[in-house]
């Protein structure tokens, strides 16, 4: 009689409830990004995202990078809940009162700040790029824009947000 090895097998795709812990926190803050500061939001487009890849796991589980799939139905999430006005909810510039240790908590909040100023496409470009560190290939794939597209999205948020900062932004630096 043979026992079930403790060990999985190699060749069977991952636990979808394993990969949604392993990856859940990592998504739930590009999510956080991207939405400005919204952690409710951003929890809701992270279960939504989750839900869909969990609705195709067969079949994604078996692809070469089920996180980078599921990271692109995520900004898919967000930029199709940004299109869609049926939400009834008003974006607010206050923020829970959350423990942080982050070194300097008002820089933080300006970024997000002036990233919520931004067009949805724009925050996608720079969390992407900039946040998880994607180059402008990976970013134009997940965003279904041209490379030019993504550089051109890219340096026209940077200067909104430098002209959102400021004088603000040197003196947070400074400090």
């Amino acid at each position: 009689m043979k026992h079930p090895s403790a060990s999985p097998d190699p060749a069977q795709p991952p636990d979808f409830r394993e990969f949604a812990v392993s990856r859940g926190r990592h998504l739930l803050r590009t999510a956080y990004l991207l939405t400005g500061g919204d952690a409710h939001l951003a929890e809701d487009l992270v279960q939504e995202a989750l839900g869909r890849v969990y609705g195709r796991w067969r079949k994604i589980a078996r692809l070469g990078n089920p996180a980078g799939y599921a990271q692109t139905v995520l900004v898919n999430t967000f930029l199709s809940h940004r299109r869609r006005r049926a939400s009834s909810e008003q974006a607010t510039d206050t923020f829970d009162e959350v423990a942080v240790n982050d070194p300097d908590p008002s820089l933080r909040l300006t970024l997000l700040r002036a990233l919520s100023a931004l067009p949805p496409q724009d925050r996608a470009v720079l969390v992407l790029r900039f946040w998880e560190d994607r180059s402008v290939e990976e970013t134009a794939a997940v965003l279904q824009l041209s490379a030019s597209g993504v550089r051109s999205r890219s340096s026209r948020a940077l200067e909104r947000i430098r002209a959102v900062l400021g004088d603000q932004l040197d003196e947070l630096v400074r400090h």
